[in-house]
């Protein structure tokens, strides 16, 4: 439920005013960063116990980022602008995988400082 507050929060500061999806291309991509940092983050992982790791990580950060919605919005670009389409798809699946990797490289750091 905080994650689709979390989401919710952001569709606000970014409203709809536009035809691109500012506001969804924003929460998978923190999501992305905050799912790879987490899942990378050994000294998280040994002080949570699993099942609480398990809804921080699927529960929280997967309510929060949203997979339907972007292929939704995709679906809906591609009937008014397709090259628009294909620009969102393709942001999202670069810079999500950028984060991601940002993500891990962070918690690595951390873990390696931390030692």
């Amino acid at each position: 439920m905080l994650g689709a507050v979390g989401r919710y929060a952001i569709s606000i500061a970014f409203p709809a005013d536009s035809i691109f999806p500012f506001a969804t291309l924003i929460a998978n991509l923190v999501g992305c960063f905050l799912l790879s940092f987490l899942m990378h983050l050994k000294i998280i992982k040994k002080r949570l116990s699993p099942a609480i790791f398990t809804a921080l990580t699927v529960g929280l950060i997967g309510a929060f980022t949203t997979f339907s919605t972007l292929s939704l919005e995709t679906i809906s670009l591609w009937s008014e602008i397709p090259i628009l389409a294909i620009g969102y798809v393709f942001i999202s699946v670069i810079a999500g995988l950028a984060c991601c990797f940002l993500g891990l490289k962070l918690a690595y750091r951390l873990e390696r400082s931390s030692v």
